[in-house]
């Protein structure tokens, strides 16, 4: 395995525990970000913006977690739309297929940066949090645009305090690599699945008591507990800062 899969099969969360007291260094800051540029992107055109934060208050009012230093992913095509402006052109943002390749500029950066942290020995956290909070918080915090820009995701940055480290577990199993065509699972397959998820050294679980909670099943605990939907509340936020945002016709 060579460098650069090493890095990619060490990645983890850290939820919460970095040192308060071990800053990241400007130098892997910037190293970081020009990295998470490099990603992919459609058409050259790099349809998001990269908020960094080093305030405190103002991260926790955000995104609920604190580190040395936050960054926040948006799809963003104002920048764009004022090169376009400025150039007596227009370019037609206001449509969800640019949304929908917005959000995968977006990540595709976003992913990228957290690479370029492990590297450096960086901890990090991937976090939708930017939902869960207020829109409009998150909106006037990071002065972002009303139109043509959406809060996507945040990363936090640091070095983890080593006490509680979990390591990741993924499947690579049926269900998700599939090949040539989409394959639904058997329920010998399903049976397979659960299993894995039950075992805790997979590295699945986000809750190792579920058993003594009454469940026979991991998975069980999880769609009992952990996979609750959005409040309707939120979801209509999330649905008028899109609209507003222009990237979806308003619902008639």
């Amino acid at each position: 395995m060579n460098e650069v899969l090493r890095t990619i099969h060490s990645l983890h969360s850290t939820h919460g525990n970095f040192l308060p007291d071990r800053a990241v260094r400007d130098s892997d800051l910037e190293t970081i970000l020009n990295a998470s540029v490099r990603a992919a992107t459609a058409s050259a055109r790099q349809s998001y913006s990269i908020i960094v934060v080093h305030d405190q208050e103002r991260m926790a009012k955000v995104v609920q977690y604190q580190a040395p230093v936050a960054l926040f992913y948006c799809v963003d095509y104002s920048r764009i739309n004022d090169l376009a402006e400025h150039l007596g052109s227009t370019f037609p943002s206001d449509s969800l297929m640019l949304f929908l390749a917005g959000v995968a500029d977006t990540l595709l950066a976003a992913q990228t940066a957290v690479i370029a942290a492990r590297s450096l020995g960086i901890d990090s956290l991937l976090t939708n949090a930017v939902h869960r909070t207020s829109l409009d918080t998150v909106y006037t915090q990071l002065a972002l645009p009303r139109e043509h820009c959406f809060p996507l995701l945040a990363i936090l940055l640091g070095y983890e305090d080593g006490q509680s480290r979990k390591e990741a577990g993924r499947l690579a199993a049926s269900g998700v690599i599939h090949h040539e065509q989409h394959h639904r699972l058997t329920t010998e397959e399903l049976d397979t699945l659960t299993s894995i998820y039950d075992d805790p050294t997979s590295g699945l679980t986000l809750n190792a008591d579920w058993q003594a909670e009454g469940f026979k099943h991991y998975l069980e605990w999880f769609y009992a507990k952990r996979a609750r939907r959005f409040p309707a509340l939120k979801e209509q936020e999330l649905l008028k800062y899109l609209i507003d945002a222009g990237f979806i016709p308003p619902v008639h």
